[in-house]
């Protein structure tokens, strides 16, 4: 069977970030870490790869030097069935990050997350356009999302 999986370029971070992430999401673990022999670019025992799951998703961390960084073209997206749960992972997350608006940050290892209301794309697509422009309206003023208030501005209260 034919596998797809993301790999995550850091600069030598990549076993902290795995362990991190890990840290931060149920039904997640580090799967394999492969390690820098002698000779190679980085210090012999550093990881090279490491494979893990994010909520049962496949994903590698590679540890490739400073010649690659990441930008907002790759997020990843969490959808949160609680505000308590946005609160926690936006917390988490943030500490020694950055917020961005409308549900984004920037994690210390500069990878951009979106933390987004499990409710966020019905609202987007269910067809009421009125009600998704009145909730896209409230989101775009907002940085950490709050999920009451998105659903009340759908709501049109």
């Amino acid at each position: 069977m034919t596998t797809v999986q993301t790999c995550l370029w850091y600069d030598s971070q990549a076993e902290e970030a795995a362990r991190f992430y890990v840290s931060l999401l149920p039904n997640s673990r580090i799967r394999d870490i492969t390690r820098y022999g002698a000779g190679a670019p980085m210090p012999e025992g550093t990881a090279l790869t490491i494979t893990f799951d994010l909520a049962e998703r496949p994903f590698m961390a590679l540890n490739g030097g400073p010649h690659v960084t990441f930008n907002e073209a790759h997020s990843m997206v969490v959808e949160c069935e609680t505000q308590d749960e946005i609160d926690r992972l936006w917390a988490a997350l943030l500490d020694g990050g950055s917020a961005q608006q409308c549900g984004w940050l920037k994690d210390r290892y500069g990878l951009s997350w979106q933390i987004v209301p499990a409710t966020l794309q019905s609202m987007l697509t269910d067809g009421d356009k009125a009600a998704s422009d009145r909730m896209m309206a409230a989101m775009m003023g907002m940085v950490k999302l709050d999920s009451a208030a998105l659903e009340a501005a759908y709501r049109g209260n």
